[in-house]
């Protein structure tokens, strides 16, 4: 499946390089935090987690991983190195922020229709109609998104909602896109749980 793709990031990456190229790449201040030895409460980690596009055109970063439910504490190593695809670990979690870049019209006319089913792969749930957008998928986890700051609209299979800082998501393994039509970046925090099949 990876080798199928490899060309995809790339191409639809060059799309959007004009305004992205010229910045920094994005960070956030991630802290995490654990129990020492004589159990008191102290931070483990303290530092930019930089965002970086791997699957998509837009910049993301895993802050942690787990993969278990219910998760055991680990105090030494960092989660957020652990080796994810899109979805959740079988039974895990995955913590992430994404900053979606803006998505003109014309790079969407340019993208495969299938781009983001592709990097989901055989994680699709099976019921679900095929994607309208090629940022539309669908992924066998329930998903609570936080808006951070900017405006995206979330394309569903016949709707569309648009969401600005401060409102929140709760994605239960349908079909969705995140598309930023705003101009400027958006920010979300998305906290990802693998379930069963819907």
């Amino acid at each position: 499946m990876t080798s199928n793709l490899s060309w995809v990031v790339p191409g639809v990456a060059l799309i959007f390089a004009g305004s992205v190229a010229a910045q920094q790449p994005p960070e956030v201040r991630r802290v995490v935090t654990k129990l020492d030895s004589a159990g008191k409460a102290v931070v483990m980690y303290d530092g930019s987690v930089q965002l970086k596009s791997f699957r998509s055109p837009n910049p993301a970063g895993e802050m942690w991983v787990t993969d278990k439910s219910l998760p055991d504490f680990n105090w030494s190593a960092d989660r957020a190195l652990t080796k994810v695809g899109l979805v959740p670990p079988k039974n895990g979690t995955i913590f992430r922020v994404v900053d979606f870049v803006p998505l003109s019209p014309e790079a969407e006319k340019k993208m495969d229709i299938n781009l983001m089913m592709k990097v989901v792969g055989d994680h699709a749930p099976a019921k679900g109609l095929p994607p309208r957008h090629p940022m539309m998928h669908r992924t066998r986890s329930l998903d609570y998104a936080i808006i951070m700051s900017g405006e995206i609209d979330m394309l569903l299979d016949e709707s569309e909602v648009h969401l600005k800082a401060g409102d929140v998501v709760v994605q239960q393994a349908t079909n969705h896109a995140w598309v930023n039509r705003s101009g400027k970046p958006c920010r979300v925090a998305f906290i990802l749980m693998d379930s069963q099949e819907p």
